[in-house]
């Protein structure tokens, strides 16, 4: 079966950076694109990245210019670089996949809790 698995998060100052991570197994993962999500506590999930299976990104507009999604595809996993991170950063990050042609994220991992202090 389909699993993502997130890594890296943590307790990091705000102005810091932090690299999360997401191993892919069960699935094509060349084939499929990747993206993270967020979700503040009392808010409703972010869309914050997408990698395509043909490496073209997209941001969400509150991270634009200090976050960076990357995939590896002989290992499987994505990544999300994350630099001058503020306060309201801070959220589970999720990363989610969707075959390649599809509209529908349709897997998703379990989250990792990214926390910025201020």
């Amino acid at each position: 079966q389909v699993q993502l698995v997130e890594s890296g998060g943590g307790l990091v100052p705000a102005g810091g950076s932090l690299r999360v991570s997401c191993a892919a197994s069960g699935l094509t993962f060349s084939t499929y694109d990747m993206g993270w999500f967020r979700r503040a506590p009392g808010k409703e999930r972010e869309f914050v990245a997408v990698i395509s299976w043909y490496d073209s990104t997209l941001y969400g507009d509150s991270v634009k210019g200090r976050f960076t999604i990357s995939r590896d595809n002989a290992k499987n996993t994505v990544y999300l670089q994350m630099n001058s991170l503020k306060p309201e950063d801070t959220a589970v990050y999720f990363c989610a996949a969707r075959r390649r042609g599809s509209g529908k994220f349709a897997y998703w991992g379990q989250g990792t809790q990214v926390t910025v202090s201020s």
